[in-house]
């Protein structure tokens, strides 16, 4: 028997949403601020949200499609990083 206590009708918390999908899209910033230099042709990406200096320029004045559009790019980035 697990240490676990569940009380009868209680729902698990729902998962959380992906940031992308909320509205407004709220910043990838996570406060961890150096753009590493560029490799290739890809242009310098910041280390922490990985956007480029010109994404993080227009996300205050962008609209949420955009933001979106800036997440997919992430997305594609991050799923290219190699450790």
């Amino acid at each position: 028997m697990s240490g676990a206590i569940s009380r009868p009708g209680a729902a698990a918390a729902p998962a959380p949403a992906l940031p992308e999908a909320q509205t407004p899209v709220p910043s990838p910033c996570i406060s961890l601020c150096e753009m590493a230099p560029a490799v290739g042709a890809e242009p310098a990406l910041c280390r922490g949200c990985l956007r480029t200096i010109d994404e993080i320029v227009k996300w205050g004045g962008s609209d949420d499609h955009y933001k979106r559009a800036v997440y997919a790019e992430i997305r594609r980035r991050e799923a290219d990083l190699e450790f």
